[in-house]
């Protein structure tokens, strides 16, 4: 009986290690950040330094590492990608913890086209909304069409994209707050000019689908 306490203490003492090291050595941009390609991570494996490494996710979205070799990270949290990498370990090392750091966020852009100042790719480094978005490529040039802002989404499926109109007189003018939304990795951002007299595909309307 003693001997079976003493194994159940070790094994509470063991995880309660395990989840302390790894609190202290991850670094995460939030608990539902999900890797993506061309990110830097560091993998840390404590204390085997010859398997902790600092890699950048490749646009198959792999990464690679001594023994496990290929891991797919894009579309996952980095805890889960520390599991995963986890347990593939545990076939050639005892008890390993590990953990992911976020060194660079390389996959999270917006790309905002047409008549602004800046037209171009631009990272999303924390929360940012339409107005915000629109202000860091320099505003609109003196043709565009602000009140036809188009913002192309990838659907939530993951199948089609969708469209989402907004005016931005309505959302400094009129209280349209609800058409200043918060940009997502991927987004597209298009600002027409005056002289096109409508945008192919778009409706009046909230957003649609296609």
């Amino acid at each position: 009986m003693g001997e079976m306490n003493a194994s159940a203490g070790a094994v509470i003492r063991s995880s309660a290690v395990r989840t302390q090291v790894q609190e202290r050595l991850s670094t995460t941009v939030s608990d539902d950040y999900f890797i993506g390609a061309e990110d830097v991570l560091e993998v840390t494996v404590w204390r085997n330094l010859d398997l902790s490494k600092i890699v950048q996710v490749r646009p198959d979205g792999r990464i690679s590492l001594p023994i496990v070799r290929d891991v797919v990270a894009v579309g996952k949290t980095p805890v889960q990608l520390a599991d995963e990498i986890s347990t593939r370990l545990k076939e050639y090392v005892q008890n390993p913890i590990v953990a992911i750091s976020v060194k660079e966020v390389n996959s999270y852009n917006v790309f905002v086209l047409g008549e602004v100042v800046r037209p171009g790719r631009y990272p999303l480094k924390g929360r940012v909304t339409l107005l915000q978005g629109l202000t860091i490529a320099g505003g609109f040039t003196s043709v565009a069409a602000r009140n036809q802002v188009v913002v192309f989404r990838a659907a939530e499926n993951g199948t089609g994209e969708q469209m989402l109109r907004a005016s931005y007189d309505d959302i400094v003018l009129l209280g349209g707050i609800s058409q200043n939304i918060e940009l997502k990795a991927g987004d597209t951002v298009v600002i027409p000019s005056e002289a096109m007299v409508t945008l192919p595909g778009i409706s009046k309307g909230e957003g649609t689908s296609r």
